[in-house]
C-alpha cells in the first residue's frame, strides 16, 4: 500500500513538472516527503525540488557535522528536507572520531570554513566507552571519575569552540546503554543509567549557560522511535553505522529542525481554518452541538490538534483564524463549546467571513503588521491550500493529510515553528497581540491620533543590553524586518562581545501602557568615532510601530551621543523588500542625506541644532545615563 502511494505521488509530481504546474508539483512533493520520507527517496526529492522555481531566494546554511560514527547516509535526507523548507544546506563532515582535534586546533577546517551551524554527534560508546562496555567491572568511585572526566571534556570542547566561532553548536546528548547489571541497575544510585543521566543533565546545564549552544535529545529520539530496533549491529561492525536504515531519516529530520530557527526560516503566526480543521463538521450546518470536538471518539483528533496549537501559542506563535463562516457562529463555538481549548482570546486576528482565504490572509498580515511570509496556514481542504499556494507563494502552507488523526503530528513536525530559546516576551506574545487588537479598536474610535496616544499612557524604559537581555535582543535582530534600518543580524554572543567595547553602546527598550506590558521590543547599537556617533542598528518590533515610540527612542540616542561630546549622529538606511515602513524615518526627523552607496543612503543629523522633541504623551525612563 505504501509503495503504491509513493508511486502515485511520484507520477503526480512528474506530470505536474512536465505541465509546468509548479504549485501542484510542490504540494505533491511536500506530501511525498511528509508521509514517506526516507534515504531512498531523498535523491528524487532533491532532484525534483531543485527543478522547481522558488517563491523567493533559498537561504544558504553551511552545516558542519563533527561525529564519532558514520553519518554519510543522513546527509541527503537532511538536504532534501531543508530544501523543501527553503534552506540550501551545504554539508561538510568532520573526519571519523576526530571531533576533539577539529575543535581544539585553531587552524582546523572547522574555523576556516565558517559554518552557520555545527553539530557534535558523539556516541556514548565512543566518548565514554567505560559506561557502555564493561561497566560491571568498575567500582562506584571509578564510575564517578568517568562521569566527571566526560563532563569536563565536553566543557573543554565547548569553551574552545566558543573562543573561535560564534556559530550555533548543537550537541547530541548520550544514549542510554543496555544495562550491564540488568534490573539491578535501576536500584543503584551509581548505576549505568544514572551515570549517563548525570552527564546528560550536565550537558543541559552547559547548553543553558553558554550562548548559542543547544542540546539535541538523541536519547529521547531513539526512545520515540523504538530503542529495540534503532540499531543495526551488523552495519555498526562493518561500516561504523549504528543506525538501522529505516531510522536514518529520523536523525536527519532532527538535525533539520534546528536549521529553521538558525536561518530565520520560521513563521510568526499560524492561521487556522475552522470547519473540519479545528473541529469536525461544519458549524453553520451542524450547529454547535453537532460539531465533533472531545478528548475521545470522533472529536479526539481535533482536540489533539487544538492542544498542539495551544502549545505553539505558549511557545510564542501568534494565532489567527481565516474561515468562511458566519462570524457569530464561529465566536459562539470558540467561546461556549465545552470541548474547546482555543478561545477567542488566544487569537490575535479573527477573520470569519465569506472572503476568499487569500484576501483573509492578506488582511490578517495587515492587522498584525507583519509580512505575509511570516504566516503559516492550515486548512483541511486541498483546494483552499492549492489556491493560497498559487496566489500567496510566500505563505507557508502546511500539507494536512486526509486523516484528521495525523493533523496534530503534522503541525508539531513543522520546522517553521521551532525555536531555540524561549524568552519572557515569547511566553507573553499571544496576550500582547490581543492587547494590540484592543489598541487598534481604540485608535479607530479616538477623536485624533494625539488623543489616542495620550489615552494609552505609554511608558518607555531604555536600558543597556546585558547577559539577561541579550537573548531577546539577539532574537529581535534576527527576526525584525519591517522597522529595521539596516537589518544587521547579531547572535547573543556577538552582542555580549560588542558590549565590552567602550566605543559601542547597546540599548534596549521596554514598553508598557494601560492595556499591558509589551516587553523588550526595541534595540539600538551605536558606535562612536571621533566627533560622530553612528547608528549601526535601530529596530522596533512590529507590535509597537506607529505609536511615536521610535521618536522617543531616537531622541534619547541623540541626547546620549551629545552628552558624550559627539557633534554628528549618522546612520545608514539599507533598504530590503520588507523594511519600507522605516524608509522615511531619518528624513522625518530632520536628518540630511549625505551619501548614497547603491540603494543604501547615509543620513546625518547635526547634534548642535535643537534636540529631537520627545512626544509629550510618552513617559520615559533612561537607565543608560
Amino acid at each position: 500500500m505504501q509503495q503504491e502511494q509513493i508511486r502515485e505521488l511520484r507520477q503526480q509530481i512528474d506530470a505536474a513538472i512536465a505541465a509546468h504546474d509548479w504549485v501542484g508539483a510542490r504540494g505533491a512533493l511536500l506530501r511525498l516527503w511528509q508521509d514517506h520520507a526516507s534515504g531512498g527517496l531523498a535523491p528524487y526529492v532533491l532532484r525534483q525540488a531543485g527543478a522547481l522555481p522558488t517563491s523567493g531566494p533559498l537561504t544558504p546554511c553551511r552545516v558542519a557535522i563533527l561525529r564519532s560514527f558514520t553519518v554519510e547516509p543522513m546527509v541527503m535526507p537532511l538536504r532534501a528536507g531543508a530544501l523543501l523548507g527553503g534552506i540550501d544546506a551545504q554539508v561538510r563532515l568532520g573526519d571519523l572520531n576526530s571531533f576533539a582535534q577539529e575543535i581544539l586546533d585553531p587552524a582546523s577546517w572547522l574555523y576556516t570554513w565558517s559554518p552557520d551551524a555545527i553539530f557534535l554527534a558523539a556516541q556514548t560508546r565512543d566518548i565514554v566507552p567505560g559506561l557502555w562496555d564493561g561497566f560491571a567491572d568498575y567500582s562506584e568511585e571509578q564510575v564517578r571519575s568517568l562521569v566527571s572526566q566526560t563532563i569536563a571534556q565536553f566543557e573543554q570542547l565547548v569553551r574552545a569552540l566558543r573562543s573561535r566561532s560564534d556559530a550555533p553548536l548543537i550537541i547530541h546528548n548520550l544514549q542510554l546503554p543496555p544495562p550491564a547489571l540488568g534490573i539491578l541497575d535501576a536500584q543503584r544510585a551509581e548505576g549505568q543509567s544514572a551515570a549517563v543521566g548525570q552527564i546528560n543533565a550536565a550537558l543541559a546545564r552547559l547548553a543553558h549557560a553558554t550562548a548559542n549552544v543547544y542540546l539535541l535529545d538523541y536519547d529521547g529520539l531513539i526512545a520515540r522511535h523504538g530503542a529495540k530496533h534503532w540499531e543495526d549491529l551488523s552495519k555498526w561492525h562493518t561500516m561504523r553505522l549504528p543506525i538501522a536504515g529505516e531510522h536514518l531519516v529520523h536523525l536527519a529530520t532532527a538535525w533539520g529542525a534546528y536549521l529553521h530557527p538558525i536561518t530565520g526560516r520560521v513563521c510568526k503566526c499560524l492561521v487556522c481554518d475552522l470547519d473540519n480543521t479545528l473541529w469536525g463538521g461544519v458549524i453553520g450546518e451542524d450547529g454547535m452541538d453537532g460539531i465533533a470536538l472531545a478528548t475521545s471518539g470522533p472529536g479526539a483528533p481535533f482536540w489533539n490538534l487544538q492542544r498542539t496549537i495551544l502549545d505553539l501559542h505558549r511557545r510564542g506563535i501568534i494565532l489567527a483564524i481565516a474561515s468562511k463562516n458566519n462570524p457569530a457562529d464561529a465566536r459562539e463555538a470558540l467561546e461556549k463549546h465545552p470541548g474547546m481549548l482555543l478561545k477567542t482570546e488566544h487569537f490575535a486576528a479573527l477573520r470569519a467571513n465569506w472572503d476568499d482565504k487569500v484576501t483573509s490572509l492578506r488582511g490578517i498580515a495587515a492587522d498584525l503588521n507583519i509580512g505575509v511570509d511570516a504566516l503559516a496556514f492550515i486548512d483541511d481542504n486541498p483546494a483552499e491550500r492549492d489556491w493560497v499556494r498559487r496566489e500567496l507563494p510566500e505563505v507557508t502552507v502546511l500539507e494536512l493529510p486526509p486523516d484528521p488523526a495525523l493533523f496534530a503530528q503534522t503541525v508539531r513536525a513543522a520546522g517553521v515553528f521551532q525555536r531555540l530559546r524561549l524568552t519572557d516576551e515569547d511566553r507573553e506574545r499571544g496576550r500582547m497581540y490581543a492587547e494590540q487588537r484592543t489598541r487598534q479598536e481604540l485608535s479607530s474610535s479616538a477623536a485624533s491620533l494625539e488623543d489616542f496616544y495620550r489615552s494609552l499612557q505609554m511608558q518607555v524604559e531604555i536600558f543597556p543590553i546585558d547577559v539577561s537581555s541579550a537573548p531577546r535582543a539577539a532574537q529581535l535582530t534576527q527576526k525584525t524586518n519591517q522597522f529595521n534600518l539596516t537589518t544587521r543580524r547579531y547572535s547573543e554572543q556577538e552582542l555580549l562581545r560588542l558590549s565590552a567595547d567602550p566605543m559601542v553602546h547597546l540599548y534596549a527598550i521596554k514598553v508598557q501602557d494601560r492595556l499591558g506590558d509589551s516587553g523588550l521590543t526595541g534595540v539600538a547599537i551605536t558606535r562612536d568615532a571621533a566627533d560622530a556617533c553612528e547608528i549601526d542598528t535601530l529596530l522596533l518590533s512590529c507590535r509597537i510601530i506607529g505609536r511615536t515610540i521610535e521618536t522617543a527612542f531616537l531622541s534619547e540616542i541623540a541626547q546620549q551621543a551629545r552628552t558624550r561630546g559627539c557633534t554628528r549622529l549618522i546612520g545608514w538606511f539599507i533598504p530590503t523588500k520588507k523594511n519600507a515602513p522605516a524608509s522615511e524615518f531619518y528624513a522625518a526627523h530632520h536628518f540630511t542625506r549625505t551619501r548614497q552607496d547603491g540603494a543604501a543612503v547615509l543620513w546625518e543629523l547635526d547634534l548642535r541644532t535643537p534636540p529631537i522633541h520627545r512626544p509629550e504623551w510618552i513617559t520615559l525612563k533612561n537607565h543608560c545615563t
